[in-house]
């Protein structure tokens, strides 16, 4: 699980494979149980099924647009069907700007397919 640090927050990514909205609430409670301390757990998906596509994202409280629908559009980029990325952040105490949020969030995320 890749960690980048950015003013003192942690954001640390994950990618899961996932079927269904189902697959997501499960993940989100799973990560909520392992990062109690946590303050923002943003996420992206898109799934295929009979072909049918769906998807969404959450910011998760953070400023509108600026963590879960990058991500989603990171999926999308990448043509990543039946998957998730979560980012888990946790505060550093400094306020980050809309801008270098939404920067963290996507490099956060993109450490994921460097390893």
């Amino acid at each position: 699980m890749p960690i980048y640090e950015e003013k003192k927050s942690k954001f640390i990514s994950y990618i899961f494979d996932v079927n269904d909205k189902n697959d997501i609430k499960e993940l989100k409670l799973k990560l909520a149980k392992e990062h109690k301390k946590a303050k923002h757990i943003v996420h992206a998906y898109v799934c295929e099924s009979n072909g049918i596509r769906s998807g969404g994202y959450s910011d998760d409280g953070e400023p509108q647009g600026v963590a879960g629908k990058p991500l989603y559009s990171l999926l999308e980029t990448k043509y990543l069907i039946n998957k998730a990325i979560f980012v888990v952040r946790y505060f550093g105490g400094i306020e980050l700007g809309k801008s270098n949020l939404l920067r963290a969030y996507l490099k956060a995320a993109l450490l994921i397919f460097e390893s």
